[in-house]
């Protein structure tokens, strides 16, 4: 008699690839949600960043900064919100002594909560937190790159 020779797959090696395939998967998924972190994260930048341009164009006709986002000029910046503009950034500012400085806070919001960089702030020196060297902050890549 002949010996006949198996054809296909066992079921332990096909168990094996499913395992693997899983596993890698399971590491894509978690870079994917760091970069889209990092991704939203200019959102509440570009947003901070525009607020302080605005800011600067509201002290040279004032002479004080202001608090009031939303307000229409002479008593704000006139933006329609105080929500960045897709929604990941709630922006608040904070005025010094005199308003004569300010520090905006972007808080997120929505899908970026559960970013390492947390809330972002920005002050009229242009003085940025997180710092570079802050950590766990930046364990995402520089949180003000």
């Amino acid at each position: 008699m002949t010996a006949r020779t198996a054809k296909g797959f066992t079921l332990l090696e096909l168990m094996i690839v499913i395992v693997v395939i899983g596993v890698l998967a399971a590491l894509a998924l978690f870079n994917y949600n760091k970069y889209g972190f990092r991704a939203r994260r200019s959102d509440g930048q570009q947003f901070l960043m525009a607020i302080a341009a605005a800011e600067e164009r509201y002290f040279t006709s004032f002479n004080v900064y202001t608090a009031n986002i939303t307000g229409a000029s002479p008593a704000g910046l006139a933006f329609n919100s105080a929500t960045s503009p897709n929604l990941y950034y709630t922006a608040a500012v904070v005025l010094g002594a005199g308003n004569t400085s300010y520090t905006i806070t972007g808080t997120p919001q929505a899908g970026q909560t559960a970013d390492a960089c947390g809330a972002l702030t920005l002050d009229n020196l242009g003085n940025k937190t997180p710092t570079p060297s802050q950590m766990p902050q930046n364990s995402n890549g520089n949180c003000w790159q």
